[in-house]
C-alpha cells in the first residue's frame, strides 16, 4: 500500500492510502448471456509530434497489445470509434491501418471485432449528399474487406448537409441494402459530439427516435443491433422494448450500464462501451456472474466502477478519452501518458488524481503502488506535491 496526498478541486489535500490490489480471475472465453464490446483507445507514439492538427502517429505495438489485453478478458473490441479519437485527431490513414491490424489480431485470438465506418475522411466543404454516401460506401467496403463487422457511425457531414428526415433514410437505406452481413447502427448524442445536433432530421429526441425505429424496422434483417449513446436510461429502456425481434440494443450509456445490461427481466441491453476499456477485469467478472445467475456477484463487480465511469465521462463528456488513456498508463498498458493530438492535456491533474482514487476503490488498478508512483510523477510536473 502507498500513501500520498491528492489535490482536491477546492484547493485542499486528501491523504489517501491505496488498497490491496483486487484479484480478478480471467474467464475461459466471452460471456454467453450478453454480447460485450469494449471501445478501445489508441496509444500515441511518444517519440512523434502528436500535436493538435498533426497527422496521427500511433504506437502500434502498445495499441495492439491493449487489444490483446481486452480479448484476454473475453471482451470483443469496437474499433476506430470515438474512443479511438475519430474526429479528434485520428485521421483516415491511421484509421485504416488500425482497423486492418486490429482485425488481424482479433482473427488470431478468435475474438469478435466491429469497426466504425463513417465519413470523416471527406474534405471540408463537401456539401453534397452523393459525396457523403460515397464516403460512407468507401469506409464500409474497407471494414468489410478486413473481416470486421461494420458499425455505421453517425456522420457530421450528413448532419450538415441533410435537409430532413428523408435524406437520412435515403443514405442509410442505400448503405443497408448493400451490406454483406448484419451491421450495428450507431446513434451518438450531442454530449459526445455537439456537431450531431438534430441527427435523423429531428430537433427533439422522441421524433428522432421514431425515425430511427422506422429505419430499423425496414431493415431489421440487416441490423444486428443499435448502439445508442444518449446517456438517458429511460429512453434506452423504451427504445429496446420497441426494437424488432432479434435486434440488439448495445448500450453506450457509461452512466447506467449496470442496470441496463442486467435488464428488467423482460428486456436487457448488450454492451458497447468505452468505459469497458478502463474496467475490463471488473466487466468480465460481472458478465461471468450474470452467466452464472449470480446477481449479487454481478452487482459487487460493477457497482464500485460507476463512480469512476461517471467521473471519467463528466462534462465535457467528449474528453473522456483522456481518462481511458490515463488509466492505461497507470496500469502499465502503455509506456507514456501521451495521446494523439496532444489530448492528454484535456483533463486537469486534479481531475486525473480523482480518477486514480476512484479506480483504486473500484479495484481496477493492476498494481496500485506502481500507479501511485506514476501519478506522483504527473503531479510533480503540475506543481501539485
Amino acid at each position: 500500500m502507498t500513501t500520498l496526498r491528492l489535490p482536491q478541486s477546492d484547493g485542499t489535500w486528501l491523504q489517501y492510502t491505496t488498497a490491496e490490489p483486487r484479484v480478478w480471475n480471467k474467464p475461459q472465453g466471452p460471456p454467453s448471456s450478453r454480447t460485450a464490446f469494449a471501445a478501445a483507445h489508441v496509444v500515441a507514439d511518444r517519440f512523434a509530434e502528436n500535436v493538435p492538427g498533426a497527422p496521427a502517429a500511433v504506437d502500434w505495438d502498445s495499441t495492439l497489445a491493449f487489444r490483446r489485453h481486452l480479448f484476454s478478458w473475453g471482451l470483443g473490441v469496437a474499433e476506430a470509434m470515438d474512443t479511438a479519437q475519430r474526429g479528434m485527431g485520428l485521421d483516415w490513414a491511421a484509421t485504416r491501418e488500425l482497423i486492418a491490424r486490429s482485425s488481424a489480431e482479433a482473427a488470431a485470438a478468435g475474438a469478435r471485432i466491429a469497426a466504425g465506418a463513417g465519413t470523416d475522411h471527406l474534405p471540408a466543404g463537401g456539401d453534397d449528399l452523393k459525396v457523403v454516401l460515397a464516403g460512407y460506401e468507401e469506409q464500409l467496403a474497407f471494414v468489410e474487406s478486413v473481416g470486421a463487422q461494420p458499425i455505421l457511425m453517425a456522420s457530421r457531414q450528413l448532419a450538415r448537409v441533410a435537409r430532413g428526415t428523408e435524406d437520412y433514410l435515403a443514405v442509410y437505406g442505400r448503405l443497408l441494402e448493400q451490406v454483406s452481413g448484419p451491421v450495428i447502427l450507431h446513434w451518438l448524442g450531442t454530449a459526445f459530439d455537439p456537431a450531431l445536433k438534430g441527427y435523423w432530421g429531428a430537433s427533439d429526441i422522441p421524433s428522432a427516435t421514431a425515425v430511427f425505429l422506422d429505419l430499423v424496422g425496414q431493415y431489421a434483417d440487416r441490423v444486428d443491433g443499435v448502439k445508442v449513446s444518449l446517456l438517458d436510461a429511460d429512453h434506452e429502456k423504451g427504445l429496446r422494448a420497441a426494437l424488432p425481434a432479434g435486434v440488439r440494443l448495445y448500450t453506450g450509456d457509461d452512466f447506467h450500464y449496470p442496470e441496463l445490461v442486467k435488464g428488467d427481466g423482460e428486456h436487457h441491453s448488450d454492451a458497447l462501451l468505452g468505459v469497458f476499456a478502463a474496467i475490463a477485469p471488473a466487466a468480465a467478472a460481472a458478465l461471468q456472474a450474470l452467466d452464472d445467475g449470480d446477481e449479487a456477484a454481478y452487482d459487487a463487480a460493477f457497482e464500485p466502477t460507476l463512480p469512476l465511469a461517471r467521473h471519467i465521462f463528466a462534462e465535457p463528456t467528449y474528453y473522456y478519452k483522456t481518462g481511458i488513456a490515463f488509466l492505461a498508463w497507470l496500469n502499465a498498458l502503455q509506456p507514456g501518458f501521451t495521446m494523439v493530438g496532444g489530448l492528454q492535456s484535456a483533463r486537469s491533474a486534479v481531475h486525473l488524481a480523482q480518477t486514480f482514487r476512484l479506480a483504486d476503490r473500484a479495484g481496477v488498478l493492476h498494481d496500485p503502488d506502481l500507479a501511485a508512483a506514476r501519478l506522483r510523477s504527473l503531479l510533480e510536473v503540475g506543481g501539485l506535491v
